[in-house]
């Protein structure tokens, strides 16, 4: 029985809501955050995620704010985990998908012919600003972190930034409830993803040059535990800075034709 959301924010008309265990957590899949931001009467879901959370995550969040009223779904990047639910959702709701323009012609793959037509929002590459009820979204672009096109949500009345695939962390849901206060026990639960999934220490730094300048209390991965407060946050932006990964790490040994058998039967 999944736990009531984690409540990262709230206010009189406005408030940010994490799901954190709606996946069964047998090893099959990896843990995911969904997340939903309600300011007044509208509403928006960020990476709804997969067929494996969407019942969960449909009769939770009707719970706090009525589905059919949903003004958009927005998808950070295009992986499986983030939309491959987009056809129920298109299905149940009358959200537009709010996505990379590198993947508006990719992400109708994952609904039934036509159910995209006139859904899907294409953000250029510079982001923009998404107006949502009385206020407007940061959308910021984070591309190849890691994917080709890519994008953080800033929420200015929360002061909330989510992040994607930045800031992960693997953990169960239970301790994704967890926010992180200080960073360098926390470290090790990061590293390893963050070496293999971000592409390059250059694009890390261009990224914390433009994330510096916003006023920001939690960082919000979509796997994983948030990261909050002033210090760990700052952190979190110096680790990076210095972080080796992706194209950084990978030479003429990562390129060899293969000897290795791959056992068919072994799991």
């Amino acid at each position: 029985m999944p736990l009531e959301p984690l409540e990262l924010y709230r206010d009189p008309h406005h408030a940010c809501l994490m799901f954190s265990d709606l996946i069964e957590e047998d090893g099959q899949a990896v843990q995911a955050n969904q997340f939903l931001i309600v300011d007044g009467d509208t509403g928006a879901i960020i990476d709804p995620g997969g067929n494996l959370a969407f019942n969960e995550l449909f009769m939770g969040m009707s719970r706090y704010f009525p589905p059919h009223r949903l003004s958009y779904l927005l998808a950070s990047h295009a992986d499986p985990d983030i939309i491959a639910s987009l056809d129920r959702w298109l299905s149940s709701t009358r959200a537009p998908l709010v996505i990379s323009r590198v993947w508006e012609r990719f992400a109708p793959h994952f609904a039934k012919l036509g159910k995209t037509e006139n859904r899907i929002i294409g953000v250029p590459d510079g982001g923009g600003l998404l107006p949502l009820g009385r206020h407007e979204l940061l959308l910021l672009p984070a591309h190849f972190m890691h994917s080709e096109g890519n994008f953080h949500f800033y929420d200015p009345v929360s002061r909330i930034l989510f992040t994607g695939d930045l800031g992960v962390s693997m953990t169960s849901g239970a301790e994704a409830r967890v926010p992180v206060t200080t960073l360098a026990p926390h470290v090790a639960r990061m590293e390893a993803f963050h070496r293999r999934y971000m592409v390059s220490n250059k694009v890390l730094r261009l990224w914390t040059r433009m994330a510096r300048q916003l006023d920001i209390a939690m960082l919000a991965p979509q796997h994983g535990a948030p990261i909050m407060g002033r210090q760990a946050i700052t952190d979190f932006f110096d680790w990076l800075d210095g972080l080796e990964c992706g194209t950084d790490l990978f030479d003429e040994r990562s390129y060899q034709i293969p000897t290795a058998r791959i056992d068919p039967v072994a799991h």
